[in-house]
């Protein structure tokens, strides 16, 4: 896919997301007052760009390249007896292995010192929408989508028929870092929300909720954590850079050689 065709996706992409989640933040606030153009929103503007002019293309580059080594794994014939199987089960199949494995992989990002470096770009957002869920050390979106999407290359699920679930997949990440709150009742326990997500972008490091698209991993292993308010703050307690070259090379260099650029 050349430039211009990349370009065009991109802004394609950004209006349909403005249009998308621009009037539902200003009608559902979670945080109220919060400005469109709010304290670093040229910084995630520009981890939107990037990644949907470049990081994007190079994480599915790693992805395909890879997917037919793991492929390999599994036997021929137990990929056609999954494929087989009904889409709603290929699809309850693929979210609770997905949301397993990541459910781990997210908790160990936290936990493991040389994952945080590059997953605390992530955290580094002290205010909370749609545009900053864009924020994402490219290293680390090879890093998470590598291992959302390792069931389904693993146990040979077809991507294809699954296309819109991870469409929808891609969306929901967007939409439970919005500056939204809606109440869902009881369906909260079944699948995320901001509500929820927010927490997890607290100031505390290990504030919990580490799961994907359901948070039932979390209550299952107790990381479940959603008090009836907002977070006073988010973001993270170290220092960091706030310019977008900065936030890409700081997690590379070594401890002794870390600036704020």
């Amino acid at each position: 896919m050349n430039f211009p065709e990349l370009l065009s996706i991109a802004g394609i992409s950004f209006i349909f997301l403005s249009l998308v989640f621009i009037p539902m933040e200003k009608v559902f606030p979670a945080k109220q007052g919060q400005k469109i153009f709010r304290k670093q929103w040229k910084l995630d503007l520009c981890f939107f760009l990037g990644q949907y002019l470049l990081w994007n293309s190079l994480v599915l580059l790693l992805l395909k390249y890879f997917s037919h080594w793991i492929g390999g794994i599994t036997p021929h014939e137990i990929k056609l007896a999954i494929q087989s199987q009904p889409f709603w089960l290929q699809a309850a199949e693929v979210i609770f292995f997905s949301d397993l494995l990541i459910y781990w992989g997210h908790r160990l990002q936290h936990r493991v010192g040389f994952l945080w470096r590059f997953h605390k770009v992530h955290h580094s957002a002290p205010h909370l929408d749609w545009l900053a869920a864009h924020r994402e050390h490219p290293l680390d979106s090879v890093y998470t989508i590598g291992l959302i999407n390792l069931p389904a290359f693993i146990m040979g699920f077809d991507l294809n028929s699954l296309a819109l679930l991870i469409a929808f997949r891609g969306i929901w990440a967007i939409y439970i870092h919005s500056n939204v709150r809606l109440n869902i009742g009881p369906l909260k326990y079944i699948i995320g929300s901001p509500e929820l997500h927010h927490w997890h972008h607290s100031l505390d490091r290990d504030a919990g909720n580490y799961a994907n698209i359901s948070p039932l991993m979390d209550i299952i292993f107790g990381t479940h954590y959603c008090p009836p308010h907002e977070p006073e703050a988010y973001g993270i307690q170290e220092e960091f850079p706030e310019n977008y070259t900065g936030q890409l090379l700081n997690p590379l260099l070594p401890e002794n050689k870390k600036s704020k650029f």
